[in-house]
């Protein structure tokens, strides 16, 4: 029965957000916010809420390895959702479609990773105002990183990659009055809420019934659910060809993860958060910050090459994300 709730809740949850994208997507056109806001905040924050509850309420039961687990695990499957789709659409080779302003969230997402893995290592357990202090460094970190990246010129191409996009559902978001839109958004927001609490409880019985461990059902099984939204958004900008997009929010979502690690730790009451995670969680985040300066090479190399090398770096990818599964599982 836990696993059939775990599958219902999933489903819920991957329509709810979606859902949540498409009035979040209305509410940011009609009330004219930037790209940057859209793409890195906005769409990220909405698509990431599954971890946001999931997160919360496994710390709330008792078990970060979850909390923890289902955060790195998020971000490293959309890591591989960014390559599997790249591959499936390889002929496009889509990153040479993508501004190079994307480098800076990149490179940001791979700084804060390195902090949150040798955070794992040293394991200072101090806190301020009961947060973990590597917690807090982390989240000044996305602060300022993120009103740098906001202060950067908007890339040339979002406008002309939007067009597909706006043709193609225009008519649909004319329909959608700005007030229908937010309620909309709000209500989505409370399932997602309730739902990703289902996610993390059920979870926890798994990893019990199983013997698999919190870590790996949190890595692996919850995170790859909770990220199905962010699939699904990937997918549907890559068939439009507008790879700004589908990139765009990988790495926004990303980041915000972190922001959901520093929060868990204020959630949390017994001390600092990543003092007292399993040491398998080191493996996730190594493995992120090695496939996060893949995707840095990816998009910083030539734009004039054979489909085979074009493909290396998703290849790599894909094999490092089972690499770091196995890892997982036997850790």
């Amino acid at each position: 029965m836990v696993f059939v709730i775990f599958i219902l809740a999933a489903g819920v949850t991957v329509y709810t957000a979606m859902k949540l994208s498409k009035y979040a997507d209305v509410i940011s056109e009609k009330t004219a916010m930037g790209g940057m806001l859209v793409g890195t905040i906005l769409l990220a924050g909405a698509t990431s809420l599954p971890e946001v509850t999931t997160s919360f309420s496994a710390v709330v039961i008792d078990n970060i390895d979850i909390a923890i687990g289902n955060m790195l695990g998020s971000n490293l499957f959309n890591l591989l959702i960014l390559a599997g789709f790249d591959l499936f659409f390889r002929r496009k080779q889509l990153y040479h479609l993508v501004s190079r302003n994307h480098l800076y969230s990149a490179i940001l997402g791979l700084f804060l990773m390195l902090m949150v893995t040798l955070a794992l290592i040293l394991k200072i357990d101090y806190t301020i105002i009961g947060i973990g202090v590597d917690s807090l460094m982390i989240l000044i970190v996305y602060i300022v990183g993120m009103i740098v990246i906001s202060k950067m010129p908007s890339p040339e191409g979002d406008e002309d990659a939007n067009k597909a996009d706006k043709q193609q559902e225009g008519t649909e978001k004319k329909s959608i009055s700005v007030k229908r839109a937010v309620i909309g958004f709000i209500i989505a927001a409370v399932v997602i809420m309730i739902v990703g609490s289902v996610l993390s409880i059920t979870g926890d019985r798994i990893a019990v019934i199983t013997g698999l461990g919190s870590s790996f059902v949190g890595s692996i099984l919850i995170a790859a659910t909770t990220s199905l939204p962010e699939a699904v958004s990937v997918f549907a900008a890559f068939r439009l060809k507008n790879a700004n997009l589908a990139v765009g929010s990988i790495l926004g979502s990303n980041m915000f993860n972190m922001v959901i690690l520093a929060v868990s730790d204020a959630v949390y009451q017994g001390g600092a958060i990543l003092t007292d995670v399993s040491h398998s969680n080191i493996y996730t985040a190594i493995g992120i910050s090695v496939l996060s300066a893949v995707l840095i090479w990816a998009l910083m190399r030539n734009r004039s090459m054979s489909l085979w090398s074009y493909s290396i770096p998703s290849i790599l990818t894909v094999i490092g994300y089972f690499v770091v599964s196995y890892f997982i599982f036997m850790g």
